[in-house]
């Protein structure tokens, strides 16, 4: 591997000099910077970054540890992150705990090691455990799509209390008074939010809630959690479910089996994906601004980074869900 020393010692300069051409080039004079310039190419060198950065001790590269990049909503939260870290000079490196504990930790324990500038968590493990380690480093973080209290960390997030409570508020309004909720990992502290605000809004109302849990957030889970949807007597009218895979599998579950949607079964999903309105039976779904989302947090932990002697306050930023109302849900009345 070429290094700084080889270029010095081949275009008779100091290695000061070398240094100053591919970093402070403006006070190097043309002569000797186009003489330097041109072994460089010759040899091929590429510049130590991460040795620079070690040197200098800031790191010019963010984190971002999410859920699942399955999902296409942790894609545009990654986006929006990228916007903001771009815009700052910056990068973000993405990784994907795939909803594992502990592989969460195993990120955690590597970018620690890494020194990274900062780290943009959606974590699994909400009691904090896996992320004890990675808090000593030092190093500064704020979490995305989980409110925490502002004196541990920044976050921004949604009201999945309302989120919850939108959709249950649409379905009684359309004239359901069985729903079933489709929940994914009860660990996950927006599934245990959107399930109480769906329960918030049915109170009191008679109608009746039958909850189906199922281990992943994904279609397969949906599909299977359809075909339960189906075996049910009395089945529902209506089930609410906690993200926009699970009702696409859901949504498949009942094309497959000839159960019309919305006239059988009506769906309501969560977080309005790109695909949740291009589906057979376009979504009705709450809508959380994802690239908002990563944006948000991004600015938040560049803000934190910026001056490490003298940090701004923790934030924590909380934005509303929408309802979107498509042909997957109808007036039953």
């Amino acid at each position: 591997m070429v290094g700084i020393k080889d270029v010095a010692r081949r275009a008779g300069v100091s290695i000061g000099t070398v240094s100053n051409v591919v970093n402070r080039p403006h006070i190097v004079s043309p002569a000797t910077r186009s003489r330097v310039l041109s072994v460089i190419e010759e040899l091929g060198y590429v510049r130590d970054e991460s040795a620079r950065q070690l040197r200098a001790g800031r790191s010019r590269i963010m984190a971002l540890l999410v859920l699942d990049l399955a999902n296409p909503f942790f894609v545009d939260v990654a986006r929006g992150a990228e916007q903001a870290a771009h815009d700052a000079d910056l990068s973000v490196i993405t990784c994907n705990s795939g909803q594992r504990v502990d592989r969460e930790e195993s990120y955690l324990s590597l970018l620690a090691e890494q020194r990274v500038r900062g780290l943009l968590l959606s974590p699994v493990d909400t009691s904090g455990a896996a992320l004890e380690t990675f808090r000593r480093s030092g190093i500064p973080y704020v979490f995305v799509d989980r409110k925490v209290p502002a004196d541990e960390a920044s976050s921004v997030s949604v009201d999945d209390l309302a989120g919850g409570e939108l959709a249950g508020r649409h379905l009684l309004e359309t004239g359901h008074r069985h729903v079933a909720f489709v929940n994914g990992p009860r660990i996950l502290t927006q599934c245990r939010d959107r399930e109480q605000g769906l329960r918030t809004a049915l109170e009191g109302s008679g109608a009746e809630l039958s909850v189906i849990e199922t281990s992943e957030l994904d279609v397969e889970s949906g599909r299977d959690a359809g075909a339960r949807l189906l075996g049910m007597s009395p089945r529902p009218t209506a089930v609410f479910c906690a993200n926009d895979l699970l009702a696409l599998g859901v949504l498949q579950a009942m094309v497959g089996a000839g159960v019309r949607v919305p006239d059988e079964m009506a769906i309501v999903g969560y977080d309005d994906i790109e695909f949740a309105g291009a589906a057979a039976v376009p979504l009705t779904s709450v809508r959380q601004p994802a690239r908002r989302l990563g944006q948000t947090a991004a600015e938040l932990l560049i803000a934190e980074t910026a001056d490490p002697e003298n940090r701004p306050p923790h934030r924590s930023v909380v934005f509303k869900p929408e309802l979107v109302v498509r042909a997957s849900t109808q007036y039953r009345r």
